[in-house]
């Protein structure tokens, strides 16, 4: 949630200067309740796709993470939406599906992605994640 907190705040400011000419330095960065139990989520499914996908290169696994990500985003949308009338990120831009998910956040997930896997392979050397 931090690093979402951050993106959005350095989002927010880059549009802010880039299409606004503006330079508002109050970095406000915003997430959701929502996002304790989808972030969370990465504690069960992260183990289970690294069993899957540790035999591949690591630009096969950054995809795989990628698409699991988007796949969570997706549905966690979708059913955020059918439950609540509203899905809390609602995307608008030319480079979402549905409103659920931005095709052009992929570099950012797969960034994340690769540290979200070295995270875990520092806690197993460190016996904290098995």
């Amino acid at each position: 949630m931090t690093v979402e907190i951050f993106f959005t705040a350095i989002s927010k400011f880059v549009n802010q200067v880039v299409n606004q000419h503006t330079l508002d330095l109050s970095l406000t960065g915003t997430s959701y309740l929502w996002m304790f139990l989808i972030y969370g989520s990465i504690a069960f499914l992260m183990p289970v796709a690294q069993s899957l996908l540790d035999r591949y290169p690591l630009v096969t696994r950054l995809i795989g993470y990628t698409i699991l990500i988007f796949t969570v985003e997706y549905f966690t949308g979708l059913f955020l939406d059918l439950v609540t009338g509203s899905c809390p990120w609602a995307y608008n831009s030319q480079w979402d599906v549905h409103g659920y998910i931005r095709l052009d956040y992929a570099p950012f997930w797969l960034v994340f992605s690769y540290m979200i896997e070295r995270l875990y392979e520092l806690l197993a050397r460190l016996a904290l994640y098995v």
